[in-house]
């Protein structure tokens, strides 16, 4: 039988946030070899039963931590997108906010881009999130194309290099060498990726606009 603190927090709702709370904790200590349904319900201190109320199995508790990721990531990526004084410079920030999110985020951004879990259309919850993410990348270079700051025709290469920009400059700085290179050159990663936006942004500015 579950403890009383596992009932209280299952009839409360909390349940769920505590075991995912847990788990992502566990996912940024140990990594993702380390999750099971076993040690997740010991780190949040609720009986080996208590997770199989939310989470059938070990991937649907995982899916659920990238859903959430996603959606954390996106409102990262609006608040970037909105706080920019125009599209082209929007594009920048929102590479910028990718790599901050990474940063601050380990334990979802590693999630995120596991193998078997980054296709989202497996989970519709995840797949929500990431065609928002999509989306809205995709206005934004349709935006820059109207203001005449990106490159006209089709927009699909130019969001895939700033989803991929993004992507991958946030894998780099949490599991490549970004921190070792920034530091020696005097400078940091957010520094470094700051410069990697500008320079998009500004080959997108001297792109031709011709037709």
């Amino acid at each position: 039988m579950p403890s009383g603190e596992t009932k209280s927090a299952y009839h409360h709702g909390a349940l769920r946030e505590k075991l995912m709370t847990a788990c992502l904790a566990l996912i940024e200590a140990e990594g993702i070899g380390a999750v099971s349904l076993r040690r997740v319900a010991r780190e949040a201190g609720v009986s080996p039963g208590a997770p199989y109320h939310h989470f059938p199995d070990r991937a649907t508790l995982l899916h659920a931590i990238t859903a959430q990721g996603f959606e954390l990531l996106v409102t990262e990526l609006r608040a970037a997108h909105d706080g920019a004084a125009a599209p082209v410079e929007a594009l920048g920030a929102m590479i910028e906010a990718y790599v901050h999110f990474a940063r601050e985020h380990t334990g979802y951004a590693r999630l995120m881009y596991r193998p078997e879990l980054s296709r989202t259309a497996k989970d519709p919850a995840a797949e929500a999130f990431a065609q928002e993410g999509l989306r809205l990348a995709a206005d934004t270079v349709l935006a820059a194309q109207r203001a005449g700051t990106a490159p006209p025709g089709d927009p699909a290469p130019l969001v895939t290099m700033v989803w991929s920009l993004g992507a991958g400059l946030a894998m780099l700085a949490i599991d490549g060498p970004m921190d070792d290179m920034s530091a020696a050159r005097g400078s940091s990663t957010t520094e470094l990726t700051a410069q990697v936006a500008a320079l998009f942004r500004q080959m997108l500015q001297d792109a031709p606009k011709g037709v």
